[in-house]
Formats: structure tokens, C-alpha cells, sequence
């Protein structure tokens, strides 16, 4: 039989649990930036493409690019992508003429809503690319930034 000492810690113990997981899961789950150091590394379109597995990804309305056509500093670039696409489990913004061509990838899960924003270098004015994966399969959208001052020890 618990003495009522023992019984008492056991109550607050217990309470201070189910506390601690309410609050747990009351928590917003978080996007975290995915690591793919080949796709990192892609010095050129196709080699950045094929380390990421999209094999000929096509141009969609679905997928919206979201950027300034200037950007004053190019240490600073903010982008957003909004996927209209379906099971979009990835979104990725590559620049073409930066040294690395992925400058951030990220993966999507099933309960999130497919929009992304970040912060980029350009280390001048140059196409970038919002790459989506949905169902498999990868979808584009473009768009010319024109860097004043460059961010890539430019």
C-alpha cells in the first residue's frame, strides 16, 4: 500500500507528464532545411537536377516563384515558393549562376502546406529556379533577379 507521501508525488508526477505532453503536441511542427551534399555540390543545372532526381523537370503554373525583380543586396535575397501542386513533398530554389547552383532545399510533410520563404546569396543577377517535387515527379518556375551588389564575396 503507497504511504500518502508517495501517493501525492505520484499525483503531481503524473500531472506535470500529461502537461508536458499537451504542450508537446500543441507545438507547430517546423520546416527543416534537407541535406543532399551531391545536389549541394552541382556545379551546372543538369548535375544539380540529376543529384536531386528530377530528370526533366517541366515548367508549371502550379508552382509560384515569389521575388523582387531587383534586390539591392545580393547577401539578402528573400524568395518565396507556393506549390499549388498536390503531394508536393519538396521545394528547392536554385540559382544559375551562382558557384552552387541549390542554394536551399526543403522537405514538405504530409501536413504541411506547401509555401516556403527564405534568404539567399546571389553573387550577381541570374535565373532563379523554384524546383518542386510532387507525386514523384518535378515541376519548375523561373524568374530573373537583378543583383545590384553581389552577395558571393561579390
Amino acid at each position: 500500500m503507497l504511504n500518502q507521501t508517495s501517493r501525492r508525488q505520484l499525483l503531481k508526477n503524473g500531472g506535470l507528464l500529461g502537461l508536458i505532453a499537451t504542450f508537446g503536441a500543441a507545438i507547430p511542427r517546423l520546416a527543416y532545411a534537407a541535406w543532399n551534399k551531391a545536389a549541394f555540390e552541382g556545379k551546372t543545372l543538369p548535375d544539380t537536377y540529376k543529384a536531386m532526381g528530377a530528370d526533366g523537370p517541366k515548367e508549371s503554373g502550379e508552382v509560384q516563384l515569389i521575388a523582387s525583380d531587383i534586390a539591392e543586396n545580393g547577401a539578402v535575397v528573400p524568395l518565396q515558393c507556393v506549390s499549388k501542386l498536390p503531394n508536393t513533398t519538396q521545394i528547392a530554389f536554385l540559382v544559375e549562376k551562382n558557384p552552387n547552383m541549390l542554394a536551399a532545399s526543403f522537405d514538405i510533410g504530409p501536413d504541411m502546406v506547401a509555401d516556403v520563404t527564405t534568404r539567399i546569396k546571389m553573387g550577381q543577377t541570374s535565373n532563379v529556379i523554384a524546383l518542386v517535387k510532387a507525386d514523384g515527379k518535378f515541376y519548375t518556375a523561373t524568374k530573373e533577379i537583378k543583383v545590384t551588389l553581389g552577395g558571393c564575396g561579390g
